[in-house]
């Protein structure tokens, strides 16, 4: 997998994090840069490390499934994919900016970090059976997820909870696209 399709992946994945980035940037009055750094850094470490641990996992018992790897690969993306379009679809903005605090709570923090992750670390099983340089994935998701949440932190501050919705349905269709990509290659319809 080259880098390009590492960087969509990478997209897709930071798509909730971004949401919840703007939401986060809907709760300041004034634009704190401080806040801003903390929260995407948040968010990209999360998202950097949970595909390790799903490699981690997956190569664990990749031998098991190589048969169908492809098929386990496309249904993870999917599901995670259509997840985030469901939940973009459904989505309550007003709930959102509801639960979103004025003040910067860490243990809030690392909860709606590990709930934006959960994603990527589907997605880094999916690494293993395709033989991804994990590090280099890792590091491409973490760095995406980073600036992503520092502007969508920018965005929520500026322009308000618009993007919420869009941003999350964006990302489902990327993982979805990237799934059927990837299916259709390993049955031999496509060859990049």
């Amino acid at each position: 997998m080259d880098v390009t399709w590492l960087l969509l992946i990478a997209v897709g994945l930071s798509m909730d994090a971004f949401a919840v980035a703007v939401a986060k940037g809907l709760s300041m009055r004034t634009m704190r840069w401080g806040h801003a750094l903390v929260i995407a850094l948040f968010f990209g470490v999360f998202q950097g490390v949970m595909p390790l641990i799903g490699w981690a996992l997956g190569s664990s018992f990749s031998q098991l499934i190589e048969p169908v790897d492809h098929w386990v690969i496309f249904a993870i993306l999917v599901a995670v994919g259509g997840k985030m379009i469901w939940d973009g679809m459904r989505g309550d903005e007003e709930d959102a900016c509801r639960l979103v605090d004025q003040r910067l709570d860490v243990r809030e923090l690392i909860l709606l970090a590990v709930a934006t992750s959960i994603d990527a670390l589907a997605v880094g099983v999916s690494f293993a059976l395709m033989q991804v340089n994990i590090g280099l994935a890792a590091g491409i998701i973490a760095g995406t997820t980073f600036a992503l949440s520092l502007v969508g932190v920018l965005i929520g501050h500026l322009f308000g909870g618009r993007f919420q919705r869009a941003s999350g349905i964006i990302g489902g269709v990327v993982l979805v696209l990237i799934g059927c990509k990837v299916l259709l290659e390993h049955l031999g319809v496509l060859s990049f």
